[in-house]
């Protein structure tokens, strides 16, 4: 019997980064092909100026490619205006980073529905009570962001990413500010949004804790995919970034 095929959230095709040039040019992408599988929690990692983040980045549509493809569903963002990447990032994207990035004058709940509100879209209440649920934020969705710990403030970016029901998350080092903790539950809001809400989350981590939450761990290196793991394990997944760092 054939399996039916997974649906591919995100892929890049042949893409390449460059900074600068001639004696200060860095490849920092050097054509890269990778498939994001809907519905998947897939972590990047690889030494520090791997190009991880670059690749996060450029998949995410927060920078552009000097070559190659980059498509969200079938959408081909590399060939993108301005205007219409910007409408991707805000209609099929969600963003979480190492800096909250919370407006402070807004409440947990104004933040979590703030591109919403900005796109002039209506809210969906129902989804946003489940997201408000699934990370434990319902009865803190009048505070300020000064009122709220560190964790509880990456829990509200967490939500407000979930609210517009994004076709894939990116996240960047998202428990980077975190401590171990905090950083735990993040991770666990991250993989329950994969297990429950059906989510697609491409993190960026240093941290085989971290990555170990994932279901699939892509090792970049130089620029290049070098190597990947299904059910990654802690062990399994530093014994993988020791080898690299030889």
């Amino acid at each position: 019997m054939t399996m039916p095929t997974q649906t591919v959230a995100a892929r890049a095709v042949g893409a390449t980064k460059i900074y600068g040039r001639g004696d200060t040019e860095v490849v920092a992408l050097g054509g890269v092909d990778v498939e994001f599988g809907a519905g998947q929690f897939t972590a990047i990692m690889g030494p520090s100026g791997s190009g991880k983040s670059t690749l996060l980045h450029c998949i995410a549509g927060l920078d552009r490619l000097t070559s190659g493809q980059v498509f969200i569903g079938e959408i081909e963002i590399s060939s993108l205006s301005e205007r219409e990447l910007t409408e991707v990032r805000r209609d099929r994207l969600g963003f979480v980073f190492q800096a909250y990035n919370l407006v402070p004058t807004l409440t947990a709940y104004e933040n979590i529905t703030l591109p919403a509100s900005l796109a002039g879209r209506s809210i969906d209440g129902e989804w946003v009570d489940r997201v408000v649920g699934a990370v434990g934020l319902a009865s803190r969705l009048s505070h300020r962001p000064t009122e709220l710990s560190g964790g509880q403030q990456q829990r509200v970016a967490v939500a407000r990413a979930l609210a517009n029901r994004p076709s894939v998350i990116f996240a960047d080092e998202p428990t980077g500010n975190l401590d171990s903790k905090a950083s735990s539950e993040i991770l666990r809001f991250l993989r329950n949004a994969v297990d429950e809400l059906g989510q697609t989350i491409v993190m960026v981590t240093h941290d085989p804790a971290s990555a170990a939450f994932a279901d699939r761990v892509v090792f970049l290196s130089d620029g290049a995919i070098v190597d990947s793991l299904t059910d990654p394990t802690v062990d399994s997944i530093a014994q993988r970034v020791r080898s690299l760092e030889q």
